[in-house]
């Protein structure tokens, strides 16, 4: 502890090593579009050589999100970093990774040092870009106590913590209501292929800025991997990606992935709950946070709790305890790891057998042909007679679970006769064929998966069974569709009865409702129907209090909603007919590019108010991969929405812009002769 303040106070060079790695050992080749191939020996020293290119790339965003993990966010911006903050303090996520840590391979554990070491390296080389000196010298344990907060976050956990806050009775969602960012996976076998070629799409949709961001890479040691995709800004191996033997994509899933427990309190001892009768005590504590004032950090404390359910808060409606499996270990990026330098299936999935990893579906392809699905997750064996999709009760030991399902036991498909898996964050009970699905009745009701379709996964099987050979064109076509189906199927409303609407019975908005009827669905930048709807869709979010009997859309309220559409259009273009590129935009910096898309489609895009009327992209198409696996040789498409760099000044902030707006790709490979050809830069981490 003295050393580290000593650190802190002082300034001085890092010599808080872990192991000797030396950087004129570790070789970054950056390619045409920035993107860094890093090769060394070992593993841990291609870490190195990530952490120094990533914090090249984006070390603001690396420190705000460790600072967040570390409870110093507040510290450096105030008020508004307190509510992360208080999550990572009220998960406990130091001491559980202090108590945990042992839980780590030697192995991974020199990875997680080499990262740390390269991050120092580059704060030690770089000390005005250090934004809080108290968080250097990193280590693994603050590493990982990130880790544990986003995840917390992924499981839709802080949901629930922020219903109690605001004096809320606290209920977990499993379907999140307007939830149509999104993202795909599709892979197809040589028998639906038609050729020696088996297809893997990994088509996230996160949000194209921030700690959730992707940023993109090749890794190659000498200890066996060799693979290329992307990773969030701080992560020290890749999260979906592709090597020479398999790749792997995600999607979120929404199984219920946390518990809410009501405690039975002693109305006179107020720190006393019951269970089964028997007296507890509530463990107080208390998390700093920090706010501003006059630009000066003052340090305040805000209470909280513990019962054997799990960290706590009081309301004035009860005492509630938040569970949820992702904060019950601290394996899941080590699992993630292993997945990077499996070369088998049988090898992957003895992988996912760690169950560390709490959610996420995952989509999966190898150069055998083999594709699978599985909705992967850590969930909870639960007491059959409790209503889990509720506040639980807090005063029984049949309601505390301890154990989970086993990977073999969760809704999976592996190599069906269909040719395809898909999933579109939608039922895992529709991943292939009709014949060939996990069957509903065979899981417990307590795991309440998914059983709901949506506009994406309602196209993707249109598309896939339309077909009976899917060449590598096809496939592209299908992973860049744009078009909407007909009826519509978004699973938070209905508003199907737009296309019914006689626009001679609404001659107000007519113009309007004829541009929507009359358009063919697809989100193309230059569509004025696309536009059109774009902005009713937008206006739609003033009117989900007057959702009728089954989320249903009347006529009566779309015709309210369409005359909004047509004061906005007036308002902002002039005219009640606006190109959907006119109204939303890919920006980055000074460059506005017309970009296609719209909630819920398969290149699907979500804006929010830019400027003059208009919509920023904030979330959707964010990385693509294109992989393609024949039994000899792997090939590698990928783009970013905007490049692989988040400094204005770089060349790469901007430069895969008009590839992303034009569904193009680059080329990327597994071969260092190649690799060689398209450098840029060569240099060591130094």
């Amino acid at each position: 502890m003295k050393t580290r303040l000593l650190f802190a106070f002082f300034w001085v060079p890092y010599v808080f090593t872990f192991g000797q790695i030396n950087p004129s050992q570790i070789e970054i080749i950056r390619d045409t579009y920035g993107v860094p191939h890093i090769y060394a020996a070992t593993d841990a020293e291609v870490a190195y050589g990530l952490a120094w290119a990533q914090a090249e790339d984006d070390f603001q965003t690396i420190q705000t999100a460790y600072l967040a993990g570390n409870a110093l966010l507040s510290k450096k911006i105030g008020l508004k970093g307190a509510s992360a903050d208080f999550l990572t303090q009220f998960i406990d996520a130091k001491n559980t990774v202090h108590r945990l840590y042992n839980t780590l391979s030697p192995e991974f554990v020199k990875l997680l040092e080499g990262y740390c070491l390269g991050m120092n390296a580059y704060a030690k080389h770089h000390p005005k870009e250090v934004i809080l000196k108290e968080l250097f010298p990193l280590d693994p344990k603050e590493l990982l106590a990130y880790t544990q907060l986003q995840l917390f976050i992924s499981n839709g956990a802080d949901q629930l913590v922020s219903s109690i806050v605001k004096e809320e009775l606290p209920v977990y969602s499993t379907q999140i209501e307007n939830d149509t960012k999104g993202s795909n996976l599709i892979a197809i076998s040589r028998s639906l292929s038609g050729s020696e070629e088996t297809f893997l799409a990994i088509n996230t949709h996160q949000p194209l800025e921030g700690p959730m961001s992707w940023l993109e890479a090749h890794l190659v040691s000498e200890e066996g991997t060799n693979i290329i995709g992307a990773t969030f800004p701080g992560a020290p191996c890749l999260f979906t990606g592709a090597n020479e033997y398999l790749g792997w994509t995600h999607t979120v899933n929404y199984p219920d992935k946390a518990d809410v427990y009501s405690l039975e309190m002693d109305s006179k001892k107020k720190e006393t709950y019951y269970i089964d009768g028997k007296p507890y005590r509530l463990e107080k504590h208390k998390a700093k946070l920090y706010i501003k004032v006059l630009g000066i950090p003052i340090s305040i404390k805000k209470k909280y709790y513990s019962s054997i359910y799990g960290p706590t808060l009081k309301n004035k409606k009860g005492t509630f305890s938040v569970r949820t499996p992702s904060t019950t270990n601290i394996n899941a990026i080590e699992q993630w790891w292993r997945m990077n330098k499996a070369q088998s299936f049988s090898e992957f999935y003895q992988i996912l057998k760690m169950n560390a990893i709490p959610g996420y579906n995952i989509g999966y392809a190898d150069r055998n042909d083999t594709i699978f699905y599985i909705s992967n997750g850590k969930i909870p064996k639960r007491n059959e007679k409790y209503d889990w999709t509720k506040v639980v009760p807090g005063n029984t030991m049949a309601t505390l679970w301890n154990t989970y399902y086993n990977t073999e036991d969760l809704p999976q498909v592996i190599s069906p006769k269909s040719g395809f898996v898909y999933n579109a964050n939608h039922s895992p009970f529709k991943s292939t064929g009709l014949n060939e699905n996990p069957r509903p009745e065979k899981f417990s009701k307590t795991m309440n998966y998914e059983t709901y379709d949506n506009n994406r996964s309602t196209r993707l099987l249109s598309l896939l069974e339309a077909h009976d050979t899917i060449n590598y064109e096809q496939f592209k076509a299908i992973k860049y569709d744009h078009q909407l189906p007909t009826p519509l199927h978004y699973n938070f409303m209905d508003i199907n009865a737009l296309f019914e609407m006689n626009p001679n019975d609404y001659p107000d908005v007519a113009d309007v409702l004829n541009s929507i009827q009359q358009w063919d669905r697809k989100a193309d930048a230059d569509s004025f129907g696309a536009g059109s709807y774009a902005v009713l869709y937008y206006q739609l979010g003033a009117f989900y209090d007057q959702l009728g009997p089954d989320k249903v859309f009347s006529s009566e309220v779309l015709f309210e909603a369409l005359q909004k559409t047509k004061v906005y259009m007036i308002t902002h273009f002039g005219k009640t007919s606006v190109q959907l590129g006119d109204f939303q935009q890919l920006v980055r910096g000074d460059k506005e590019l017309p970009i296609y898309g719209l909630p819920d489609v398969v290149t699907a895009m979500r804006g929010e108010p830019y400027k003059n009327g208009r919509l920023k992209i904030t979330h959707g198409e964010s990385y693509v991969g294109l992989v393609r696996f024949t039994p000899e040789k792997t090939t590698f498409e990928s783009v970013l929405s905007y490049g692989n760099s988040r400094r204005p000044e770089s060349p790469h902030y901007d430069d895969q812009m008009e590839l992303y707006a034009n569904f193009k790709t680059k080329t990327m490979s597994f071969d260092k002769a190649d690799v060689l050809k398209s450098a840029v830069r060569i240099y060591n981490p130094q």
